[in-house]
């Protein structure tokens, strides 16, 4: 076993303004934007030119990267909302990833704990996310980080997630 892989894990708040940290979440998106379950396309140039000048200005978004000594493993990105119906903020996560080589070590449920670490000191009332419904390792790995489908009333059924590119 090598240094680097008996390093713990490590999860840290992106800070947008270090480079290394920056260029990670550029690559860890990459990776993921590549994956057929992030739309198997590189991502695009506009997104490395400027995604984390954008981040680093956008109210309310933060990221968190885990590592592995200096190699980074998974990517996690998040915006604040709001729930008008419990009178309180939210954070979805828009983004989330662990590398291939990286699956079942742990990497998803640590940053989701770093997540609703930061969710709580922000006031937050829950966390949101989505999901494609044939991707069955993140909805288990959701499940057991406690994530569920969600239906207000069951005789209409679970909510789902929907978009309109303008």
């Amino acid at each position: 076993m090598t240094e680097q892989s008996s390093a713990p894990l490590e999860i840290v708040l992106v800070d947008y303004r270090d480079q290394k940290q920056a260029a990670d979440l550029l690559a860890l998106l990459d990776e993921y934007a590549r994956d057929p379950c992030g739309g198997g396309e590189p991502l695009p140039d506009n997104c490395r030119n400027d995604l984390i000048e954008r981040l680093a200005t956008f109210p309310g978004a933060f990221s968190v990267i885990a590592y592995r000594g200096d190699t980074p493993l998974g990517l996690t990105n998040c915006f604040m909302g709001f729930s008008t119906f419990l009178c309180k903020p939210l954070v979805n996560i828009h983004d989330m990833m662990v590398s291939e080589a990286a699956r079942g070590q742990g990497v998803c449920t640590l940053m989701m704990e770093k997540v609703a670490q930061e969710a709580r000191e922000r006031g937050c009332v829950k966390i949101t996310l989505e999901v494609l419904e044939k991707n069955h390792p993140a909805r288990t790995a959701y499940r057991k980080c406690g994530f569920k489908p969600y239906a207000l009333d069951e005789e209409y059924g679970q909510a789902e997630f929907w978009q309109r590119y303008l």
